[in-house]
């Protein structure tokens, strides 16, 4: 405890420090103010204010902006001066230079300047009663709005609003100025017509734009249809081609389904067909073997001998020929001789004629057995061929029947031959009917052919004997 009571000067002597430096903090801060950024702080007695800050006139306060100051209480009053931005609006009836009332509205944006004048004089006047700054902007521009509008038109107005706000701030600065007032905006927001002349001068200019707008709207519907009519088009096209495409595939798959049902049937028509023409070839064949035959045995041994007595009747007649001559020359010559040797022109013009009477004798009797020898061959080639045709006629008539044959099919045939298109009911087995009916009727005609046939080479036995019978020798 005695301890304790030691430690209470000491203690006390602390706690007097303590008070002593929050008393002198308290008092630092109350005689200590500072300036916002946005305010200047108007300190007026016991002092004045330095010339070099002040107006030309001298001040009897203290102006401080952006930092603080030493006020001593009692002997000094510092009030703030706010230098923010204030906004007034203009409503202001005016008459333009054409005698028509309109209505402004603007609005006027403005604040203490920032110099040491501006706030000297906007202190003087506004302090502690700033609420009084708009009223008094709005007479300042309201006089200046109503004298520059009474010398511009209504149309300026309009197209000009620029400016008419420049013309007010120049006109409006100086009274701005010496109110510590500064100008940072003015707007010219609208301007109201009680008249209705800008009305009635917009109406020209609206039906204009009225107009071209319902040309542009009729424009673009005429556009629009055509664009609707040409998609409409392009879409009927499209399912066109699309059904046309369908059908060809239902066309295509039909065919494939046709072809497939009558696979089977081509096949055995064609194997038949095959069959036919084996068979029409191994017929040619034995046609062909047969005239082989008729040739081997009987046309050639007949031409071989018609041929070896028309070259026995070739050489008689050379022969004829050459002794007649021979005659003709001999006789001549003898009668040469004779005329001669007798000297005498008449008689040698006789035996003269004579000699060539005797040759021209010699020549006919040469031509005649000429003639009568190829008579003779010829009668012989007649005999031979009917007697070939008296010991096997049928031979020779198969082999004018294989050799007249294509000429009979292609005959048959012939009403087939001015079909376009021609529709086979029953798939192969239609075909080798239609195949095997023309057939049938080439061997319906063949009886009647060989018939024909033979009564046609009897006649003509006949004939040729009569016209090739051998001339009697005069």
């Amino acid at each position: 405890m005695q301890y304790l009571i030691a430690f209470i000067p000491l203690i006390v002597g602390i706690v007097a420090l303590v008070v002593l430096v929050l008393l002198i903090r308290g008092g630092v801060k109350m005689m200590w103010q500072v300036a916002e950024p946005n305010e200047a702080l108007i300190i007026s007695g016991f002092s004045r204010g330095r010339p070099s800050a002040a107006t030309t006139d001298g001040m009897d306060f203290r102006i401080v902006t952006g930092k603080g100051a030493f006020v001593i209480p009692g002997l000094q009053t510092v009030r703030p001066l706010s230098l923010t931005l204030n906004e007034t609006e203009l409503q202001v009836n005016c008459v333009t230079s054409q005698g028509i009332q309109v209505v402004v509205q603007g609005v006027v944006i403005f604040k203490i300047g920032d110099s040491t004048p501006f706030i000297a004089n906007a202190a003087r006047r506004f302090l502690g009663q700033q609420a009084k700054m708009e009223s008094q902007v709005y007479n300042v521009f309201e006089g200046h709005l109503r004298s520059i509008i009474g010398s511009m038109t209504v149309e300026e107005i309009i197209r000009e609003r620029d400016k008419l706000a420049s013309q007010v701030r120049s006109a409006s600065g100086t009274e701005m100025e010496k109110l510590g007032l500064v100008v940072d905006s003015l707007q010219i927001k609208d301007l109201e017509d009680p008249t209705g002349y800008i009305q009635n001068l917009a109406k020209p200019h609206i039906a204009q734009v009225v107009m071209e707008a319902r040309i542009a709207e009729a424009t673009r519907n005429r556009e629009a249809a055509e664009k609707e009519a040409e998609a409409a088009w392009l879409i009927a096209d499209a399912q066109s081609i699309s059904a046309i495409k369908q059908s060809a595939a239902q066309a295509n798959a039909e065919t494939a389904k046709a072809n497939a049902a009558q696979a089977g049937p081509l096949a055995d028509a064609t194997a038949r067909q095959q069959v036919v023409v084996q068979e029409t070839e191994v017929a040619k064949l034995e046609a062909d073997r047969e005239e082989q035959k008729l040739q081997t045995s009987v046309r050639k041994p007949a031409d071989a001998k018609a041929y070896a007595q028309r070259t026995e009747a070739e050489a008689q007649k050379a022969a004829d020929i050459s002794a007649a001559e021979a005659r003709a020359r001999k006789t001549e010559l003898e009668a040469q001789a004779n005329a001669t040797a007798a000297a005498a022109t008449a008689g040698a013009t006789r035996v003269t004629g004579e000699a060539e009477a005797a040759a021209t004798k010699a020549r006919g009797e040469a031509a005649a057995s000429a003639i009568k020898a190829k008579a003779l061959a010829e009668a012989e080639g007649i005999k031979a061929r009917a007697e070939a045709l008296g010991t096997n006629q049928e031979a020779v008539i198969s082999q004018q029947l294989a050799e007249n044959m294509p000429a009979i099919v292609a005959a048959a045939a012939e009403p087939f031959a001015h079909v376009g298109q021609l529709t086979v009911l029953n798939g192969g087995e239609g075909i080798n009917n239609m195949v095997g009916g023309i057939l049938a009727q080439v061997g319906n005609y063949l009886p009647a052919l060989t018939t024909a046939l033979k009564d046609v080479n009897a006649a003509k036995t006949v004939s040729a004997a009569k016209t090739k019978e051998p001339p009697r020798a005069p």
